[in-house]
């Protein structure tokens, strides 16, 4: 669980993100939770785009998606979300206290 001040310091590094992930009319599947899974091992920060053509509610693929990958939710501000999930082998994000 995140504090308020390490989600403030994630979603200041998260603004500078470009979406890595992008969630089309298809919705959400396994292939897109497999792509969530391997960029939050491989950057712990991981922002997600939803298209105008996804018919599923931002809060609900928010929800799905962190608890099928096992991360946090930082931020939900229109149809984009950030993800957190920390990487203990090879962890480059350091969390503010």
């Amino acid at each position: 669980m995140l504090t308020k001040t390490q989600r403030q310091y994630l979603k200041g590094l998260a603004n500078t993100l470009k979406p890595l992930v992008q969630i089309g009319k298809s919705g959400l599947n396994e292939n897109i939770i497999v792509s969530v899974d391997e960029v939050l091992e491989a950057h712990e920060l991981c922002k997600i785009s939803i298209l105008n053509t996804c018919q599923q509610e931002t809060g609900e693929i928010a929800l799905d998606l962190s608890s099928a990958t096992n991360s946090d939710i930082v931020s939900q501000l229109g149809r984009k979300i950030v993800l957190f999930r920390r990487n203990l082998k090879k962890g480059t994000i350091t969390l503010p206290k």
